[in-house]
């Protein structure tokens, strides 16, 4: 058995020391909010915070897991009140598909908590999710906003 904290609760699932947490979190766990891309850590939409520091999990171990804090999209809003970047998101109408969203808000709120006042060379450099829909523009529209600097 592996028990993970996800989202301040600890769940005991049966997974294979080989699994990665982004199948822990959406198949045993259940939460669905952290999406499947490209599976090689290269695009971002499985991006989750591990103690506080972003994580693409789809090659993240569960097992290596164990101990920490793990939060996921449903997680970054407690209580149901939006954290200041999802607002920013919605207020900024960002998403076009909106499936890369949930790791880009991941990656975007985790940036914040270091630079809570970034450039746009902060924001270039530090977010490196992949948008299909490409809404960069309006992302890092949200971005300042949501730092105050809009």
């Amino acid at each position: 058995m592996t028990r993970l904290n996800v989202n301040g609760t600890s769940h005991d699932i049966d997974v294979a020391d080989d699994t990665p947490l982004l199948w822990a979190i959406r198949e045993w766990i259940g939460l669905t909010g952290t999406k499947y891309g490209c599976g090689v850590a290269q695009c971002g939409a499985c991006t989750v915070h591990i103690d506080g520091q972003p994580v693409r999990s789809c090659l993240y171990p569960a097992v290596a897991a164990v101990g920490k804090k793990v939060v996921t999209i449903e997680g970054l809003a407690p209580k149901g009140k939006m954290h200041p970047v999802q607002k920013a998101w919605v207020e900024g109408d960002v998403p076009q598909c909106g499936y890369c969203q949930s790791g880009m808000i991941m990656a975007v709120a985790a940036l914040l908590k270091t630079k809570p006042k970034p450039t746009d060379a902060d924001i270039d450099s530090a977010i490196t999710n992949i948008c299909r829909c490409g809404t960069y523009q309006q992302i890092r529209a949200a971005v300042h906003a949501a730092a105050g600097n809009a």
